[in-house]
């Protein structure tokens, strides 16, 4: 079963948006280098891997909104990214935006289900020894 491991929240303007959820949830906010996305820590998580401690805790991102990433989107864990987008696009959904790599982390991709919903795939980088 794949399970949801990330959200991301869009953002109009990313300072007030991270003052808001610093503020308001007490998250760790935290600019990914080289990416315009800010990494939210919102769980106490293991300083190695990056996962949760807590069972059924995810983590998550603000990012810039985009015309085709508008609204909260939550990220589903598979093995396989590319056969992933074929299944989607199988049942019915379509892919908004292809596979695209997080260098040394892994792989992304945006799909859209068949109500109209954007939600995120992700394939971690095995061979990083991640």
């Amino acid at each position: 079963m794949a399970a949801i491991v990330h959200f991301e929240i869009p953002t109009e303007d990313t300072d007030r948006a991270n003052t808001f959820y610093q503020k308001t949830f007490g998250w760790n906010l935290s600019p990914m280098q080289g990416m315009d996305y800010t990494i939210a820590l919102t769980t106490e998580s293991d300083e190695q891997t990056g996962a949760p401690k807590e069972p059924g805790a995810i983590n998550g991102a603000l990012f810039p909104r985009t015309d085709n990433l508008k609204t909260p989107i939550l990220t589903i864990d598979v093995a396989d990214l590319d056969a992933a987008l074929a299944e989607v696009e199988q049942a019915g959904g379509s892919v908004v935006q292809g596979k695209d790599a997080v260098p040394t982390m892994g792989w992304y991709a945006y799909f859209k289900d068949t109500e109209g919903n954007i939600l995120g795939l992700w394939q971690t980088d095995t061979s990083a020894g991640s």
